[in-house]
């Protein structure tokens, strides 16, 4: 009620209060449009005094770039009408005859009619999301889980549910755990997202026991597990481990991608997906880009035709394997007392847990501020936790970078540590920092 004498101001209109005058416009499931804690991080983390532990972006300065070069410049002046056309919203047959023999490599048999090209295999996670999720739908994930994931299923509306994870990966009676109590609570479960494979982002891998157990359970209860596997070939200590699809071909559709295992920057990923689904993706596919990106296909076809693919994914596991191991040499002389961390056989993350009392978002200013920079650990839950788990990054910088990162990090821990039994860690003042909020590559 307006009190008697008070002084009536006239109501501000929408335009000038708004920054945005299109907000009312934009569709609900907008609202689960977030930045990446990764993206935000690039501006700073990628100054060239940080040592960025940071991003996920692959090493790929031992590709044979001059003969590539040469190679792509025969393919434009002999196939070039050919590769710079449009093509099938499937992907090229050809592409994807050579997409089975790569996957061959981890035990799938499947037929190039089975695949479906994309965009990176960040699109055929976005293109299986929409085929199969409705508002509201239930996704189980990993937690922690790829924050790329995250950031999909929550642009579709879906409820992400995290699963417990062990040393092994998920556990199978957490796992059983969820789905009865979510079934029970009238939940749709769509399907269960996992990276076998040196999951990002605690790098650890689900040995061949623990597979088969989560295939049981997918049978069991008649649930699909959605395999995303970028890092699957890049093992560093054996052979590669055979993928959830080869043990089941009917509850398990399968992720891909070149952007580990060749360059990121053509964006050539893949689907593989029963029939009856393979047909509703590429319709999606059609619906979103009409195609997968033909000239991309190519190139990379051409490479696997004329160049030793394998040989080159031996150079990069020789190359990520000292890169691991200096991470590994300078978290145990660095890391302050109670701090432990996973310790991977494959892929790009170690996943590192503080002493009590310290939290990675509150410590990360200050890490910048001594030039070394990390991903802290709530981005990868969809629930605020892992506050005392940081994502270590070991795959782009050098080993004695990686070795002066860690010392840098340790000496922040310590400070932080010392504060905290001081006179408590958030009294400390926290510089500030700025944080990217625009584009930025995909470095996940």
């Amino acid at each position: 009620m307006r009190q008697s004498g008070a002084v009536s101001l006239p109501e501000p209109s929408r335009r000038d209060t708004r920054l945005d005058t299109y907000v009312d416009a934009y569709a609900e499931r907008t609202h689960g449009l977030t930045v990446s804690a990764v993206r935000a991080l690039f501006a700073v983390a990628n100054r060239p005094e940080v040592v960025s532990l940071a991003g996920g972006m692959p090493n790929i300065a031992d590709l044979p770039r001059e003969a590539l070069g040469l190679a792509v410049d025969r393919l434009i002046r002999e196939q070039g009408t050919q590769a710079m056309q449009y093509g099938s919203g499937q992907g090229e047959l050809f592409m994807r005859e050579h997409i089975v023999e790569v996957m061959a490599e981890e035990g799938i048999h499947a037929h190039a009619d089975d695949v479906v090209v994309s965009c990176g295999s960040q699109q055929a996670l976005d293109l299986v999301t929409r085929v199969f999720c409705d508002p509201g739908d239930v996704v189980l994930a990993e937690g922690p889980s790829y924050v790329g994931a995250l950031g999909t299923f929550r642009a579709y509306q879906c409820q992400i549910v995290h699963v417990a994870m062990d040393d092994h990966g998920i556990d199978p009676v957490a796992l059983t755990q969820a789905i009865v109590t979510l079934r029970a609570a009238g939940k749709r479960v769509k399907f269960l997202y996992t990276i076998p494979n040196f999951q990002n982002p605690t790098g650890v891998t689900q040995p061949v026991e623990r597979r088969r157990e989560l295939i049981a359970i997918a049978k069991e209860y008649d649930l699909l597990i959605l395999e995303d596997n970028p890092y699957g070939l890049l093992t560093l200590e054996a052979e590669p481990l055979p993928a959830l699809r080869s043990m089941d071909a009917e509850h398990v559709i399968y992720l891909g991608s070149f952007s580990k295992t060749f360059a990121p920057g053509f964006r050539v990923g893949w689907v593989v997906a029963p029939p009856a689904v393979r047909e509703k993706l590429v319709l999606t596919q059609e619906a979103a880009t009409l195609a997968p990106p033909v000239f991309s296909q190519y190139v990379i076809s051409s490479y696997l035709e004329q160049f030793d693919w394998r040989g080159q994914i031996d150079v990069f596991r020789a190359m990520y394997r000292a890169r691991r191991d200096a991470m590994m040499e300078g978290l145990t002389e660095n890391m302050p007392a109670d701090t432990t961390w996973t310790h991977p056989a494959g892929g790009f993350f170690v996943w590192v847990t503080l002493p009590e009392g310290l939290d990675s978002q509150a410590i990360l200013p200050r890490a910048v501020s001594e030039r070394v920079a990390f991903t802290p650990g709530p981005a990868f839950y969809a629930d605020g936790l892992g506050s005392r788990n940081m994502r270590l990054s070991f795959c782009f910088p050098t080993p004695e970078r990686i070795l002066e990162g860690t010392r840098r990090l340790g000496k922040v821990l310590a400070n932080e540590l010392e504060m905290h039994r001081t006179f408590g860690l958030h009294d400390a003042p926290t510089p500030h920092i700025e944080l990217q909020t625009g584009p930025a590559p995909n470095t996940s």
